[in-house]
């Protein structure tokens, strides 16, 4: 009955204290939470209980399962006492990993409520996000090191492998050059503020928005919605547009192609007129010139201004549509079109004359007579 009860009663008193030191540590959570809503530091360290509990019964039962005096228990010891001992670790480096990401977040979330500009808190957001991934590779490093650690015979090991690390430090560096080069850039990123989550940019054609940012890659989220995969080194090493650097104000431009009879003022007090009307538009600034001409066409310019890229977008689009509709509308005239018409006359009524040609208009025959059959005037030539 004592190898029944006994056994019963370590597990079982283990599991008990786990349980309700779990709860008493959630409960002290959720008061301290409600006492200060301004910190969400004591929220987000509630989802720290479940990796407490693991790492408080894997302690217990490290600690006490050799007093069960359970002869399956005692057959089996070593092996045993190795797997609580690596649990013990992996649920270790899950608790840290955890209350650092609460930390993190909190303070990300504080800094966040407190700042204005949208542009810093973009680049705190993406220095959070490389930051607790650092942290937890970091972590997982240690923990499986230490894991490892546990084996017997691995002393033997690692001296064999320190012994050989300046060959596969230089073989490693070779081979992962470009990896490594990626992950020197993500760090560059990072803390140099180059680029941030949430900034419009365009790569290689392509306009978006960051959408991820890692250590070796940044995904591009496109306006129709695709994501495109780069690795961070191109932004550190090849020029791109980053329309949110600065600020997210922007000036847009519509080009429209008209005849040279185009009525310019009406058209200016027209784009005045539809911007009025244009949510998009931000009040900044806009302005319509004649910024060149060609034989056939004039181009006209128009310049509006909005708050961010998306309402350039819009109002450039809207200034588009409803400026070539009024023109299609009221001054069809307007609108390019090909001449079929004549040419109109020079002022004195006449073309100039080719060399040779008589005055009736008669070009001179192939044989050096004209048409009326008299002699044409030489020309000093052959």
């Amino acid at each position: 009955m004592d190898n029944v009860l006994r056994p019963l009663t370590v597990v079982g008193g283990s599991l008990v204290l786990t349980l309700l030191l779990g709860w008493a540590l959630d409960l002290l959570l959720r008061r301290v939470d409600g006492r200060h809503p301004e910190t969400p530091l004591w929220g987000l360290l509630r989802r720290c209980r479940l990796p407490f509990q693991v790492v408080l019964l894997t302690a217990l039962l490290r600690g006490t399962y050799r007093e069960t005096q359970w002869q399956p228990l005692k057959d089996h010891e070593a092996a045993i006492g190795q797997v609580l001992s690596l649990v013990l670790i992996s649920a270790g480096a899950w608790l840290v990993v955890r209350i650092v990401s609460a930390a993190v977040e909190s303070s990300y979330a504080r800094y966040a409520s407190s700042t204005r500009d949208p542009a810093r808190v973009r680049r705190v957001r993406t220095q959070v996000t490389l930051i607790m991934r650092i942290v937890t590779a970091v972590v997982v490093v240690v923990a499986v090191a230490a894991m490892l650690l546990t084996f017997p015979g691995m002393e033997k090991v690692g001296a064999s492998m320190l012994a050989s690390a300046g060959i596969f430090g230089i073989v490693a560096g070779v081979a992962a050059q470009s990896t490594l080069g990626n992950l020197f850039a993500g760090f560059q990123i990072a803390f140099g503020d180059m680029v941030r989550i949430g900034d419009t940019v365009v790569v290689d054609g392509e306009w978006g928005t960051i959408e991820e940012v890692t250590l070796t890659f940044l995904a591009v989220r496109t306006w129709d919605e695709r994501r495109i995969t780069m690795p961070v080194s191109y932004f550190t090493s090849k020029p791109f547009e980053n329309w949110s650097r600065g600020g997210a104000q922007m000036t847009g431009t519509v080009f429209f192609h008209l005849d040279h009879s185009a009525p310019v003022g009406l058209m200016r007090e027209k784009l005045q007129d539809i911007l009025r009307e244009c949510a998009a538009w931000d009040g900044r600034d806009w302005s319509l010139a004649v910024t060149d001409t060609t034989p056939n066409t004039m181009q006209v310019r128009a310049v509006v201004t909005a708050k961010d890229a998306d309402d350039i977008w819009t109002a450039r689009c809207a200034v588009r549509e409803q400026m070539i509709a009024w023109l299609h509308e009221k001054h069809p005239y307007a609108l390019p079109r090909v001449a079929t018409s004549p040419a109109a006359l020079p002022p004195n009524g006449a073309w100039p004359r080719a060399i040779g040609q008589t005055p009736d208009g008669h070009l001179p025959s192939p044989d050096g007579e004209g048409h009326d059959g008299g002699a044409q005037p030489r020309t000093g030539r052959g």
